[in-house]
């Protein structure tokens, strides 16, 4: 089975994940052939604590 992983800050609610996934499936089972059913869609959140952009921690930059 192919697998999707996607690291990335945090997602605001379920439902937003789940187009995520959706939209991640869709576009690699059009591009890849095959079908859909068959991909595993991994979501990594970190936290804007654990991640740094130039030095500076995410959750500084954004405040």
């Amino acid at each position: 089975m192919p697998v999707i992983t996607i690291d990335l800050g945090t997602i605001e609610n379920k439902e937003k994940k789940g187009q995520l996934v959706q939209a991640l499936t869709d576009a690699a089972s059009s591009v890849t052939q095959i079908p859909a059913d068959k991909f595993i869609v991994f979501i990594k959140e970190m936290e804007r604590e654990n991640i740094g952009v130039g030095g500076k921690l995410l959750s500084d930059i954004l405040k």
